[in-house]
């Protein structure tokens, strides 16, 4: 990998040249230091506790027998009904015992990958979808990677299909796969460009009780039909509570939401919308059963039509589930994209987006001036789901520092509602987006690629992604322009990324330094020797740092997004205090 377009930041050379070209492995990226958004949990402090003396308790037991004999006594004389400890002598003290730590089981890894996209047949009636073929150059492939511990074995991981059929066998077993003598004791194993025709998930156990550190991409590409154009997302950990924002079902843009429910336990889902003008409550939006192992598709304008901006919250009972929006659009007979809208971070006073690319604010102008492309050009959604207004500043900031916007930047956004803020009339570039609010919010932010009304365009949407730590396992997709865009905001960032190529192999680790308030574009190498680079292993330390891949083809509008997944926790302990 090499920089491309860094002023903010100087990268530190590995070795000879830009690219890595080492073959022997190296250990990955450094721990980010102390305790952040995504990296691993601190184990919990040691509550101090008292003790009183031996004379002490045994003094206070022999009270207590005297005690109940007393009571025994009384209650035979009198034949009353009296509590024989209400006249036992309490304890002089009592006795907190110290706070134990209990280890939480590291769990296994379950991430489902979108099911490529389709395209709507018809008009259909309510919002059960009815899919016609795909197009003859659609093309849906999954890129995984599994990483060892240090010194271990490679964890049993395995590529499938949402029924269970294996489609891609990485690791059998613990100790099946090891690293080879004299390398650093760190190997992955990879699944390059897996071809898929529907829902797929990763799954990796844990090993030597820590979770694997995996990750997974789905990619889709086509080059004509409706529905030309790239989409990618990183396949992701089911949750009980997810956020999503982007949809549009207004005319000429259609948007289907797929739940998934990889577990074998039944899940119950309610759905919160939000659009411009307030809180939609729309009939069949509560109650939607997902079976175990399935996946539920529900066309948002059966619930929601004509909604330009719309937001979906996910609420799931029993069983987590997993949730992505094919979201497209079609201008007359011309396409205008395709993207999978993926969750975003939870509702905060902060949201933190990156990798979108801004084309020639001339030229943006111009093409969302006509009929139809107003939402052709970059913007930022920001969702209130509370009762309050909320008074949000947006700060953009690119490879020289931060960018202001024309409308200033500072916007009250309705409770309940969504609003979009322009962020066009900038100079051309990779930025990262930050909105700091006064009550929670949430946000995503639209890229757009394509800049003639005749041409076909395409979009992807950016959500919101929480700050890096370390161990970041971050898969790529083979072919096209394979970027990493990341973005500090307060503090001076150093980032390590570590390649990792199709053998299995860990190559020399190469480091960023990116000065506050800047945007740092990375290019990916294509190949180091002989083996593709299907991948990096990313962490970061000093101040806050984001991430984001940005995929881009070259003689194309194609664009897409996929935010850096939370990297692999270590083991957890919580502290247990028991006392009476």
């Amino acid at each position: 990998m090499h920089e491309e377009e860094n002023d903010g930041g100087t990268p530190a050379k590995p070795g000879s040249g830009p690219v890595a070209r080492a073959t022997g492995g190296t250990a990955p990226g450094t721990r980010a230091p102390g305790r952040n958004a995504s990296g691993t949990s601190a184990s919990g402090t040691r509550a101090a506790g008292t003790r009183s003396s031996g004379a002490s308790r045994i003094a206070g037991r022999r009270g207590i027998v005297a005690g109940v004999l007393s009571g025994v006594a009384i209650l035979a004389a009198g034949g009353g009904l009296v509590a024989a400890t209400a006249l036992a002598p309490q304890p002089s003290a009592a006795r907190p015992l110290e706070a134990a730590e209990a280890a939480v089981p590291a769990g296994s890894v379950q991430d489902v990958c979108p099911a490529p996209a389709r395209l709507l047949e018809g008009t259909p009636v309510g919002t059960d979808p009815q899919f016609s073929p795909v197009s003859a150059t659609a093309k849906s492939t999954v890129s995984a990677a599994v990483v060892s511990a240090a010194g271990g074995s490679l964890p049993g991981s395995a590529l499938s299909a949402l029924k269970g059929s294996e489609l891609r066998r990485i690791a059998k077993a613990p100790g099946s796969a090891t690293a080879p003598p004299g390398s650093s004791g760190v190997l992955a194993g990879v699944v390059e460009g897996e071809t898929v025709d529907d829902v797929s998930v990763l799954s990796a156990d844990a090993l030597a009780n820590r979770q694997p550190a995996a990750g997974a991409l789905m990619a889709y590409t086509a080059t004509d039909g409706d529905l030309q154009g790239s989409a990618a997302a990183a396949c992701q950990t089911p949750s009980n509570d997810l956020w999503l924002g982007g949809a549009n079902t207004a005319v000429g843009r259609s948007s289907v939401l797929n739940l998934t429910n990889a577990s074998t336990t039944p899940a119950t889902v309610n759905l919160e919308l939000y659009g411009k003008t307030g809180q939609i409550k729309a009939s069949g939006s509560r109650g939607l059963l997902v079976g175990p192992k399935s996946t539920r598709s529900i066309i948002l304008a059966g619930l929601a039509p004509g909604e330009e901006r719309l937001s979906v919250h996910v609420r799931s009972t029993g069983g987590p589930v997993s949730a992505f929006i094919q979201q497209s659009v079609l201008r007359g007979l011309t396409s205008g994209g395709v993207d999978f809208i993926a969750p975003g971070t939870s509702a905060g006073p902060s949201q933190v987006m990156t990798g979108i690319d801004i084309q020639d604010a001339g030229d943006v102008k111009s093409l969302t001036g006509g009929s139809g492309f107003d939402d052709a050009g970059p913007s930022l959604q920001i969702t209130v789901p509370g009762p309050s207004d909320a008074v949000v500043e947006v700060k953009l900031f690119g490879r020289a520092g931060q960018q202001a916007l024309p409308g200033g930047g500072v916007v009250t956004a309705k409770a309940g509602t969504v609003t979009e803020v322009p962020l066009s009339g900038v100079p051309a570039g990779q930025y990262t987006v930050a909105a700091a609010s006064d009550v929670s919010i949430v946000a995503a932010a639209r890229v757009s690629r394509g800049l003639k009304a005749s041409q076909s365009l395409d979009f992807a949407w950016s959500p919101a992604t929480a700050q890096l730590g370390s161990q970041h396992v971050v898969p790529l997709p083979q072919g096209g322009e394979r970027l990493l865009v990341f973005g500090a905001l307060d503090g001076r960032a150093t980032i390590s990324y570590t390649p990792i190529t199709a053998d299995g192999k860990f190559r020399t680790a190469a480091t960023a330094d990116i000065a506050a308030g800047t945007t740092t574009t990375l290019k990916a190498a294509d190949r180091i020797g002989d083996s593709a680079v299907v991948g990096y292993l990313v962490s970061a330390s000093g101040g806050a740092a984001y991430g984001t891949v940005l995929l881009e083809r070259e003689g194309r509008n194609d664009v897409s997004t996929v935010a850096i997944a939370p990297g692999a926790e270590g083991q957890e302990k919580v502290p247990v205090t028991l006392g009476y």
